[in-house]
């Protein structure tokens, strides 16, 4: 199958496309995916035009739906924007399109990699991906100031996947965001911190810039 235009692994070299995936894409990927933006917004100012996308898909997506309000909240909580939110189920097109897929649990992940699309050495859960990109030394990723945050992004993707194999998480849930869908505000509040503190060594690592907060 061949890929559309604009996934930068195998069609246009000037984008990235970061997609967040969890079942229902009404709880947690809404959350990472406008958590993502926010952050890349404090780095980069406008991420769009440093040709980074991020978007998210459920397994079982909730096609048309909003985000549930719980999640609303604790996107306002970190002054992330939950504005024009639509639910998706993951297609075959959004994996075939991704440079990056962070799903929120190892049978996620799983199902991403089932569809095929050479999909194994670019999905990861967010905190196995987390992991990884702590252990990368940034002084051997290319310098997003001289070329480019995509091509950062695409090395640091092929480092994280080269390590995988050698940086065992400590246990098995260790590497799961659990799905907070009908839990009480408190819940989805620890939810989000979770997916927050997971997302900023992502974020310093893909940009080249630390939080500026």
């Amino acid at each position: 199958m061949t890929a559309p235009e604009g996934r930068g692994i195998a069609g246009q070299h000037d984008t990235f496309r970061i997609l967040h995936v969890s079942t229902g894409n009404v709880c947690r990927s809404p959350i990472t995916e406008r958590l993502t933006r926010h952050a890349l917004v404090d780095r980069l100012g406008d991420p769009l035009s440093r040709g980074v996308i991020v978007e998210s898909a459920g397994t079982w997506g909730h096609e048309g739906a909003p985000m549930e309000a719980n999640a609303e909240v604790v996107l306002a909580d970190f002054g992330a924007d939950a504005t024009g939110f639509v639910g998706r189920e993951l297609l075959d097109e959004h994996v075939i399109r991704a440079d990056l897929v962070l799903t929120a649990t190892r049978d996620h992940r799983a199902q991403v990699i089932s569809m095929g699309h050479s999909a194994g050495l670019r999905t990861f859960t967010l905190k196995e991906f987390t992991r990884l990109v702590r252990a990368i030394d940034p002084a051997t990723l290319p310098d997003a100031r001289e070329e480019g945050v995509v091509e950062r992004a695409r090395t640091l993707v092929r480092a994280a996947a080269a390590l995988r194999g050698w940086l065992l998480a400590p246990t098995a849930e260790a590497d799961e965001v659990y799905d907070p869908y009908g839990a009480p505000i408190t819940f989805f509040r620890s939810i989000g911190d979770e997916i927050n503190q997971a997302l900023d060594p992502v974020v310093t690592a893909l940009t080249g810039v630390r939080d500026p907060h």
